[in-house]
């Protein structure tokens, strides 16, 4: 099990406004997979590094 965040810290993590996350969320983009409790909403941290990661564009080698 890891570490879970909120909209916030991920927001400050990936450098996203809390406004594009929610629109993620609404538009059924799913940029990074979360969870719901009630009304809060948790993103795992090893799911939005993932992510980020699968998006890397680097130059090649």
């Amino acid at each position: 099990m890891g570490k879970y965040l909120t909209e916030k810290e991920v927001s400050k993590l990936t450098g996203l406004a809390l406004s594009s996350l929610r629109n993620d969320r609404a538009y059924a983009r799913k940029l990074f997979p979360y969870v719901k409790i009630g009304r809060s909403v948790r993103y795992r941290e090893s799911d939005v590094v993932e992510a980020m990661e699968r998006r890397k564009i680097g130059l090649a080698e």
